[in-house]
């Protein structure tokens, strides 16, 4: 079946020239930078084709871990989607959260937050390679009995969900939709390079995750983005590999197979 975040492209395009013409119209610098943009669509393009490709893989390893899962969920039955949109999006915050705490992780998910910029083209700036091991993360979903169609389709409404919160065209929503939902707010504080702002704010559609685990922070002043060391290049294929190209740089420099497993495993940050 066509992932729904396949059949969204013709919104996606439709959504990143509206903004691009606001702002455009308004003149105030933003998608000013159509290197940037332009790679983070063809970056886009490209996860789309290597994530069909990784596909076959994790669609192999999802429908076995369905098919010997002791029980299965209900379709047809209402509670199966809620129980199934809330246990995807509390995995997507501990995937989320995974891949800014350990490197190995971070290698994939940094193609995303090394734009500094923050618009809707951002939103489709995703690592071609990251289907390697993201289904670990999903793949007990399969095995608590819910079917991987179900799981395709409730998932890839969770990444749409995301989508239209990498924008600077909307500031903030009444408090009690703030108070339970990720929000463009909510999202440009976790693309911040600035201090206060690194490592919070994972959350997919619910931000009540990062409030009962410790990650959220309110937006108090403006956001820098980027990643702590900017690649400066619009290069895609180096913008895929460059964390892998210093996770290894790190380990030949560091003694004792513990601490170039920490190099692989443990915070990107660590010195």
């Amino acid at each position: 079946m066509l992932r729904p975040t396949v059949i969204a492209i013709p919104f996606f395009a439709l959504m990143i020239a509206a903004e691009a013409w606001w702002h455009l119209r308004k003149n105030d610098g933003e998608y000013k930078d159509r290197k940037d943009t332009w790679g983070n669509i063809f970056l886009g393009f490209g996860s789309v084709v290597f994530g069909a490709l990784f596909g076959f893989l994790t669609g192999w390893i999802y429908i076995y871990s369905y098919e010997i899962a002791p029980f299965k969920f209900p379709a047809e039955a209402w509670y199966t989607w809620v129980l199934l949109f809330f246990a995807d999006d509390f995995l997507y915050y501990v995937f989320h959260r995974v891949s800014h705490e350990s490197r190995l992780f971070w290698n994939f998910h940094v193609v995303h937050h090394s734009s500094e910029e923050y618009n809707l083209s951002v939103a489709v700036r995703q690592s071609w390679f990251s289907g390697i091991l993201h289904w670990i993360f999903y793949a007990p979903l399969m095995l608590l009995g819910f079917a991987p169609w179900m799981f395709a389709t409730m998932h890839g409404f969770n990444l749409i969900y995301q989508f239209w919160i990498h924008t600077k065209v909307i500031y903030k929503f009444p408090a009690w939709f703030e108070y339970i939902f990720n929000t463009p707010s909510h999202h440009r504080v976790h693309h911040g390079v600035n201090e206060p702002y690194l490592d919070k704010n994972y959350a997919g559609v619910l931000i009540i995750w990062d409030r009962m685990f410790g990650s959220f922070i309110e937006e108090t002043e403006t956001p820098r983005y980027g990643i702590i060391k900017p690649i400066k290049s619009y290069n895609p294929l180096w913008i895929n590999t460059h964390g892998w190209f210093e996770m290894w740089q790190a380990m030949r420099e560091r003694k004792g197979m513990v601490n170039k497993l920490r190099c692989v495993f443990a915070s990107p940050n660590m010195t």
